[in-house]
């Protein structure tokens, strides 16, 4: 899939304060699916700001974290010092990775960027850099997977009003870059890594985090860290979209708050065989 380096373009500095983060326990999660013991390589593909790097960086003895956007690299270190972690960063495309003569991995994962990368081609490369018996693991929020908690007595973000305000500005047509939103494959993740030698995943989740509140300035941060808002969309309306969206959210909360709620976080692995003979029969080695 060819790169577009506007998707994100001035989205980085919004990342971090804007997403909502991923479940507290989903590093225990991992690392009792798949028996981690602090050992091994960790390869985070499509990193952005290092959220999931980051997170996960105490459970193996080195991490490298690859993205193609330059200013979230450099979100990603000041996320990573910030949190005496330590990264290898380098600024690549998923589709790079066969080229980045990286050694053997033993996890692999793709926080919420798997649906931006091709999706095949990438997952048999990412098959034949995992050491035997490693994983890929797909990370994402998932809102369906239990129901809605109690609300922490701040309002709900008020989304609908907010995306009406977005087509306003940038029109019904959504673009991520220079695409259509709608260009990106709506496959379901586990539909495209069972078309691999990976075959169908299992997904495991975490408990979703209950009391995420968010200020005006971070549910801001959070819409413009989005593609189909990237700031860059707005050119010199930027300014004027900001205040309007500010005036909104100010006139919808009494607190000065809001309520966020991701839902719970969803893992999908899936495990390279740890011996040969341990393949389904008449799987071959070479990509569908």
């Amino acid at each position: 899939m060819d790169y577009d380096p506007s998707q994100y373009l001035g989205s980085a500095p919004h990342y971090l304060i804007g997403r909502p983060p991923y479940s507290a326990e989903l590093a225990d999660v991992v690392a009792r699916e798949l028996e981690l013991d602090g050992s091994g390589h960790l390869l985070d593909v499509g990193c952005g700001p290092g959220v999931l790097a980051v997170q996960l960086a105490p459970l193996f003895e080195l991490v490298t974290a690859i993205d193609p956007d330059p200013d979230m690299i450099a979100e990603a270190r000041r996320h990573a010092t910030a949190h005496a972690v330590t990264l290898e960063l380098r600024r690549a495309r998923a589709e790079d990775i066969g080229m980045l003569d990286l050694p053997p991995m033993r996890v692999v994962t793709f926080g919420q960027s798997f649906h931006r990368v091709s999706r095949t081609p990438v997952a048999e490369t990412v098959y034949d850099l995992l050491e035997p018996g490693g994983a890929i693991v797909l990370v994402s929020h998932d809102i369906n997977a239990s129901p809605a908690p109690t609300s922490t007595g701040d309002p709900s973000i008020p989304d609908q009003e907010v995306q009406e305000l977005i087509t306003r500005y940038l029109g019904p047509d959504r673009r991520s870059g220079l695409r259509p939103v709608s260009s990106c494959s709506s496959e379901p993740w586990e539909v495209s890594l069972a078309k691999t030698r990976f075959g169908e995943p299992a997904t495991v989740h975490a408990p979703g985090r209950r009391d995420v509140t968010r200020d005006v300035d971070g549910i801001i941060s959070g819409y413009l860290s989005m593609s189909y808002a990237a700031p860059h969309l707005f050119g010199d309306r930027l300014g004027l979209f900001v205040d309007d969206l500010r005036s909104l959210l100010i006139a919808r909360t009494e607190t000065g708050r809001f309520w966020d709620w991701p839902g719970e976080t969803a893992a999908l692995i899936a495990r390279k065989p740890s011996r040969t003979w341990d393949l389904p029969i008449g799987t071959t080695y070479s990509p569908r």
